[in-house]
């Protein structure tokens, strides 16, 4: 064992290790250095699976809506047969959980949504409230929306992404100058669900101002995220209007995954936010590695007029799984940010944890767009 310790390879092999412990200490304190520029401090878990059918396994992907003091949640609730509907929780301040529903609030009732409604976003637009959700068959994952104008009482809309199947989008945007990603992940959901397999479009966040007289939406096809304008709800149920769209999804990417915590794709967080500087934009982030996925968050500060503009971009993560109840779970290593709500100076993320948790985190707002104003996308 001596004359290995001392042969070329293993003094390399030493030297190498011990190169990227330095690294991985220096990207830690790295992290925490950012994290404490912005004012960055996580509270802990507020909602966990109960003994309740509709949410044995997990609760995970709040959507989130603030009203003075309150915030109402909106969560994907998990059950032992893996089906998922939508719960209610209500909390005074940040935190502190004061009402929560014994059964669901959205459930399944059409057969595109026979598996699951789940990861829901909200907006509220003028005297109404959307709320955007996937819905899944077993195979295809599309996304619909809903209604309201009490957030107790749902009407749903119906499927808002296009009924095409992967190969036939690809085939719309295989002339595009797009990275050969796009391309991967269709072989990958083909692969995965079947050659006639729906496209996956997720991650559906409404904007709640019009701009220039439209409605907009950022969205994922992965890897990347882009915008959607649109005049009316029923305009996105046209064929006509997603082929267009498909042609020239090039000009419609406003975030690319570029950096080393996003090698595998991006995707929307909470909706769009709007402050005097631009829209703010939470959204999360996947690494892939051999044996593992890693997710993460970031932020990006979008112009107010033209959001295809990015003003300033987060070239490290804003957070990451490193508690013991965001690294294990249902899914390993993942926090999630879906909803937010503001309270004095500081901005409340809520995200899934570990994909079977909801927790929260805080960051000064100020001095995130600050810091995002003074990190030009590279």
């Amino acid at each position: 064992m001596g004359k290995i310790r001392e042969s070329p390879f293993w003094l390399k092999y030493t030297h190498m290790k011990n190169v990227f412990k330095k690294m991985w200490r220096k990207l830690n304190k790295d992290w925490k250095r950012e994290k404490d520029n912005v004012g960055f401090k996580k509270l802990g878990v507020i909602l966990k699976s109960t003994d309740r059918f509709f949410e044995k396994k997990a609760v995970l992907n709040p959507a989130c809506y603030q009203e003075g003091e309150f915030v109402h949640i909106f969560y994907r609730a998990i059950d032992d047969n893996n089906n998922s509907t939508i719960g209610y929780a209500k909390s005074k301040g940040p935190t502190e959980v004061v009402e929560r529903k014994e059964i669901p609030l959205i459930l399944r009732t059409y057969d595109y949504e026979r598996k699951g409604v789940e990861d829901p976003r909200i907006t509220k637009f003028g005297k109404i409230f959307y709320l955007t959700y996937v819905a899944h068959d077993g195979k295809n994952a599309l996304t619909a929306y809903a209604t309201s104008r009490d957030l107790i009482n749902w009407k749903k809309g119906g499927i808002i992404t296009p009924l095409i199947t992967y190969d036939f989008a690809a085939s719309l945007f295989r002339k595009e100058k797009l990275k050969d990603r796009y391309f991967m992940f269709e072989a990958y959901y083909e692969e995965l669900a079947g050659k006639n397999v729906l496209f996956w479009l997720k991650d559906v966040l409404l904007f709640p101002k019009k701009i220039k007289g439209k409605f907009a939406m950022l969205i994922r096809i992965l890897p990347d995220i882009q915008i959607v304008f649109f005049k009316s709800f029923k305009e996105l149920k046209e064929r006509g209007f997603w082929k267009n769209y498909l042609k020239k999804l090039s000009k419609n990417v406003v975030l690319e995954n570029k950096y080393w915590f996003e090698s595998r794709n991006i995707g929307g967080g909470a909706p769009p936010i709007y402050t005097k500087d631009g829209w703010l934009v939470i959204f999360h982030t996947v690494e892939e590695l051999n044996k593992d996925r890693i997710y993460r968050a970031s932020a990006a500060l979008l112009d107010k007029k033209n959001p295809r503009r990015v003003i300033g971009r987060l070239s490290e993560p804003l957070f990451y799984p490193e508690e013991e109840w965001e690294k294990t779970g249902f899914v390993n290593n993942v926090v999630f940010p879906t909803g937010t709500a503001v309270f004095g100076k500081n901005l409340y993320i809520y995200y899934g944890a570990a994909d079977d948790k909801i927790a929260v985190a805080k960051v000064n707002l100020s001095k995130l767009i600050n810091k995002l104003k003074n990190t030009p996308q590279k």
